[in-house]
């Protein structure tokens, strides 16, 4: 009775955990990250080269004096790979600073400027020129596809534009689902402990279980869709230089926290009733006698 009492009572406090997690990672901006620093930092140097007429620009690190053969043919072949990888991008250094990039974290609902990254980004921000986060859209819009385009290449960012807009809906949505299910669980739990019932508190284990698989669904879903935003087709237009990282911010850590607590409490709650012993009673069985029961 006391080790199903304390599974039960640690699904419970467990799950607790993990609708505060989820909730924190829904209600964040963190779940992906970009640091455009050093990429500002090349095209800062990059605009300040002399361009006047006769000048060459040559830089001391890819100069091949004093240098032996082997370090040549290394670096023939990393700027012959710098070249093809441009080249596949459709995009020279020139384009790359062009463009303008910031530093940027996003979550499932707002896309902010992260501030202390870039000091004229704040400037604009505290000015009111520009808006600190701007909210990401669930419903298909043709402005954001650029214009002057092929009819080939419009078409094709129209198709992507769908698919990405497709798993952000079920990445929201069945991150939703998981924290409803795993609610109503949790509260089917609570009053299974409070009368008694195990037949109760094995449904709360089952809920916890399917939250955890929504939940699962919508994190990989996540993934898919920042990866199929980076791999999009033209690549100027939607990928990103070598030189900015990025990577997956705390609210997504918080939200597979979540996930693994969630099992975890499924397992549990629905060990706990196998564990606890059935009630027996003390009365002796009926028997039927001369066609009485005694």
């Amino acid at each position: 009775m006391a080790a199903g009492r304390l599974l039960l009572y640690a699904g419970l406090s467990l799950a607790l955990c993990a609708l505060g997690m989820l909730a924190v990672a829904i209600c964040s901006d963190h779940w992906y990250e970009t640091d455009a620093r050093k990429h500002r930092e090349r095209c800062k140097t990059f605009t300040t080269r002399r361009n006047d007429p006769g000048f060459i620009y040559n830089s001391n690190n890819n100069l091949p004096l004093r240098a032996s053969r082997s370090k040549l043919d290394h670096w023939e072949g990393k700027l012959l790979l710098a070249r093809n990888k441009r080249q596949l991008f459709a995009m020279s250094a020139v384009d790359e600073c062009n463009r303008q990039y910031n530093s940027t974290n996003m979550g499932l609902w707002r896309k902010c400027h992260r501030l202390g990254f870039d000091q004229d980004v704040e400037e604009l921000i505290a000015k009111g020129a520009i808006d600190q986060c701007s909210y990401i859209k669930y419903h298909y819009s043709s402005a954001t596809i650029p214009k002057n385009l092929t009819y080939n290449i419009t078409k094709t960012i129209r198709q992507d534009e769908w698919h990405a807009l497709h798993l952000r809906r079920m990445t929201a949505g069945f991150m939703g689902m998981a924290v409803a299910i795993i609610l109503f669980g949790w509260i089917i739990g609570v009053l299974g402990c409070c009368w008694d019932r195990g037949l109760m508190q094995y449904v709360a284990g089952l809920l916890f279980l399917m939250g955890g698989t929504f939940c699962i669904i919508s994190l990989c879903t996540c993934v898919a869709g920042i990866n199929f935003e980076l791999s999009r087709y033209p690549r100027y237009l939607y990928g990103l230089p070598d030189d900015i990282s990025h990577g997956y911010g705390w609210s997504m850590f918080c939200a597979w926290g979540g996930l693994g607590l969630t099992l975890i409490s499924g397992f549990f709650c629905t060990l706990a009733p196998s564990v606890q012993p059935v009630p027996r009673t003390n009365c002796p069985k009926s028997r039927p006698e001369n066609g009485t029961v005694c």
